[in-house]
């Protein structure tokens, strides 16, 4: 019994002593942008980094952008940007993750600069801008940091920060190597207008803009069920994105849970081996860290 008895404490302290490895930091990133009325706004990006403290050098860096919450009250809600599942996953691959909570939102406060107006003739382009700002700002000072790469970046973003993403990535900048697209979309409004977002089309015209100028591969995700952009219009959007050249992979996963659109925030075990596959595809294959990753 005691022998039995110490295995187990021996084994709960490993699990502790790994654990332990995840190291979290909390990083201000001065940023100002303009919304769609030229309005500018200076904040302090409150942003979560994290790494494995086993992996000292040559980390590259993964910048993890979150959504847009349909309701104005949640937006101020919700706190402070995290996605446990998604940033285990990017640092066992050993990777340094950042997850900036943007300006508008939670923790770091200010004014909508991401709002883009009615919903029969909505401006997107501002907004995605403002967010491409954000992240590449955060991106320049994480790249600073010591044992960090400046090649190897992988942009990943969550409903509208899937295409924040993108926007970020047509800004060709330096040492992005490919960007993940998980239920990405705007406009969307689950309870007042299900699987029917609003101005498809002017967000078609950006994404088609966007495919003219990103260079590295992208992957789409998409549930059958998502209830913010049904299952049709995300094909759309992949269509006008890759029409006149933008490199891209669509993958309709079917459905998930009661709504596919928290695929990437529920459902680790459906995106995370498909993520792993493209990763692996384009030459950015897992680290070898201290957290069990396999090279």
């Amino acid at each position: 019994m005691l022998r039995k008895l110490f295995l187990l404490a021996t084994l709960a302290a490993v699990a502790a002593s790994a654990q332990a490895r995840l190291q979290e930091e909390r990083l201000d990133v001065p940023v100002t942008v303009k919304d769609r009325a030229g309005q500018v706004e200076t904040r302090l990006v409150r942003t979560s980094l994290f790494r494995d403290d086993a992996n000292k050098s040559n980390a590259p860096v993964a910048i993890i952008l979150h959504g847009r919450p349909a309701d104005s009250a949640a937006k101020a809600d919700m706190g402070r940007a995290r996605f446990s599942a998604a940033v285990d996953f990017f640092v066992k691959r050993g990777y340094v993750v950042a997850v900036p909570t943007r300006i508008g939102y939670g923790v770091t406060g200010g004014r909508d600069v991401e709002a883009s107006g009615n919903c029969e003739r909505r401006e997107f382009g501002p907004g995605f801008q403002a967010a491409a700002d954000q992240a590449l700002a955060v991106l320049e000072v994480v790249r600073k940091r010591p044992g960090v790469t400046d090649d190897r970046t992988v942009l990943v973003g969550h409903s509208y920060g899937g295409i924040a993403a993108l926007a970020a990535a047509a800004r060709k900048p330096a040492g992005v190597r490919a960007v993940i697209n998980v239920s990405g979309g705007a406009g969307g409004d689950p309870k007042l207008r299900p699987q029917q977002p609003c101005s498809t089309f002017p967000l078609a015209q950006q994404l088609r803009s966007f495919g003219t100028s990103v260079r590295v591969p992208t992957l789409w995700l998409y549930a059958t069920n998502d209830r913010y952009f049904g299952d049709t219009v995300p094909k759309q959007w992949f269509d006008a994105y890759s029409r006149i050249g933008g490199a891209g992979e669509f993958v309709d996963v079917g459905r998930v849970g009661a709504d596919g659109h928290a695929l990437f925030t529920h459902f680790p075990g459906i995106w995370q081996p498909r993520v792993a596959s493209f990763l692996d595809r384009h030459g950015l294959r897992a680290a070898r860290t201290g957290r069990g990753s396999k090279s």
